[in-house]
C-alpha cells in the first residue's frame, strides 16, 4: 500500500451553509410529468405509471457538479433542478447560497453526498458590494431599512479599518440566519417579530481587501473566510465602525473548499449538455467532477485488491511490512486508482468509516485532470 500526501488546507464555511446540512439530502422534487396520451401504455421499463402521470426510475449518478448559481434561485431549487436533469437518486449541496447571491454552489450526486462535510468545512471566498448609508434587518438588500445615515466613508478610512476584520474576530450573526435559538431558527423568530439576540462567536477571516470604490455609496470587497463567518455581518459591522451604516447589495461566491471558478458551470450550459446527451451527442459524465475531488486535502492510501475486499465488507485491515504508512487520521482509500472508502488509520490498522459504491454514471476519465 502507498500513500500520497495531502495538498492545500481545509478552512471553514459560511454559517448559513452549516445549518442546512441535515436536510440536504432529502428528496426535494418528484420527477413526475403529465402523461400526454393517457390511453396509451408506456412500455419503457424504466418508467412507472401512477394515475395519469409517468415517472422514470431514478438512476445512480455519482460525482460533483459545481453550479454557477444564477441570482434569484434558491439552493434548494438548484438541487432539485440538477436532480431532475441527471434523473439522479440522491443529491445535496455543500453550503447554502442565498437567492440574491451568484456563484459556486457545489452539488453532490449519489455517493458524493458522503463527502459533503469535507467541502462544507473548506474555505470560502466571496466578492461582495456594500451599500453605505442604510442598515437593514436582514443585513442585505432584501431587508427592511432600520437606520440611515448621510455619512459616507473615505477610501482611506476603509483601508484603515480592514485590519480589524482580519484574523480571528468576534462576530454577532445576523438576526435572519439559520442558527437555532431554543430549537427555533433565528430567521423564523425574526419573521414573527420576535427580538432575536444572538451571542458573538469567534470566526476567522483569512483576508479582506478593498477591490473597488465605484462611487461614494458603494465599495467592493473580497473576503476569504473560515467556518461560521457571515459576510452580511461584515457589511453591517464595517458600516457601524465607519460612522455610517451598511448592507450587502451584491454577492458572488468564487471559492468553496476545493472548487473554484474554473469548476463552475452555468445552468444554461448544463441544460444544453443534458439535451445533447439525451439525443446521443454527448455524455452527462462530462459535467461531473469525481467524488474524490472533495477529498483533495486528505491523504490517499492505495491498497491491494485483497485488502480492498476486506474494507468493502466493513472489516479492518492490519498495516504490516516496511511499506506500511506511519501516519494516522483520516485517509481516503483507493484500489487500482478507484475510490473505495473513507477510513481512519491508527493503532496499526485501517478502519473503514464510509464505503463507496460507484456503480452507475461517474465522471469522465479526463475529469480527474482539472484546470
Amino acid at each position: 500500500m502507498t500513500m500520497n500526501p495531502a495538498h492545500g488546507t481545509i478552512g471553514g464555511n459560511d454559517a448559513d451553509q452549516r445549518d442546512v446540512q441535515k436536510n440536504n439530502l432529502a428528496d426535494l422534487e418528484s420527477d413526475a410529468r403529465p402523461h400526454q396520451e393517457p390511453r396509451r401504455v408506456n412500455n419503457d421499463p424504466r418508467a412507472k405509471q401512477k394515475g395519469n402521470q409517468v415517472r422514470r426510475d431514478r438512476r445512480d449518478v455519482h460525482g460533483w457538479v459545481v453550479l454557477d448559481k444564477p441570482i434569484g434561485m434558491t439552493s434548494t431549487q438548484a438541487v432539485a433542478v440538477l436532480k431532475r436533469l441527471f434523473n439522479a437518486k440522491r443529491a445535496g449541496h455543500a453550503g447554502t447560497l442565498d437567492p440574491l447571491a451568484s456563484g459556486g454552489l457545489p452539488i453532490a450526486l449519489g455517493e458524493a453526498t458522503k463527502t459533503v462535510p469535507f467541502v462544507m468545512d473548506g474555505r470560502k471566498r466571496y466578492q461582495f458590494t456594500v451599500c453605505w448609508g442604510e442598515e437593514r434587518d436582514t443585513d442585505d438588500i432584501e431587508g427592511r431599512v432600520t437606520a440611515t445615515s448621510d455619512q459616507r466613508p473615505t477610501r482611506e478610512a476603509i483601508l484603515a479599518l480592514l485590519p480589524r476584520f482580519t484574523g480571528v474576530i468576534e462576530q454577532i450573526p445576523p438576526r435572519y440566519s439559520a442558527i437555532k435559538v431554543q430549537g427555533e431558527r433565528a430567521y423564523d423568530l425574526a419573521r414573527d417579530g420576535e427580538v432575536v439576540e444572538l451571542a458573538p462567536r469567534p470566526v476567522e477571516i483569512h483576508h479582506l481587501t478593498l477591490v473597488d470604490q465605484p462611487d461614494n455609496d458603494r465599495a467592493v470587497f473580497e473576503a476569504e473566510c473560515g467556518k461560521g463567518t457571515y459576510v452580511r455581518a461584515l457589511a453591517r459591522d464595517m458600516g457601524r465602525l465607519l460612522g455610517t451604516y451598511g448592507h450587502i447589495c451584491a454577492l458572488r461566491r468564487t471559492l468553496v473548499g476545493p472548487f473554484g471558478e474554473n469548476d463552475m458551470i452555468p445552468l444554461d450550459q448544463l441544460e444544453a449538455l443534458c439535451h445533447r446527451a439525451a439525443s446521443g451527442e454527448g455524455s452527462l459524465a462530462d459535467a461531473l467532477l469525481p467524488v474524490e475531488t472533495a477529498l483533495d486535502d486528505i491523504p490517499a492510501l492505495a491498497v491491494t485488491r485483497a485488502d480492498a475486499a476486506r474494507l468493502h465488507r466493513g472489516q479492518a485491515v492490519l498495516l504490516r511490512g516496511r511499506d506500511a504508512p506511519t501516519c494516522s487520521g483520516t485517509v481516503y482509500v483507493t484500489v487500482a486508482g478507484r475510490l473505495l472508502a473513507l477510513a481512519e488509520v491508527g493503532n496499526g490498522e485501517i478502519i473503514p468509516k464510509r464505503v463507496f459504491n460507484l456503480t452507475g454514471l461517474t465522471a469522465s476519465p479526463g475529469r480527474n485532470e482539472r484546470n
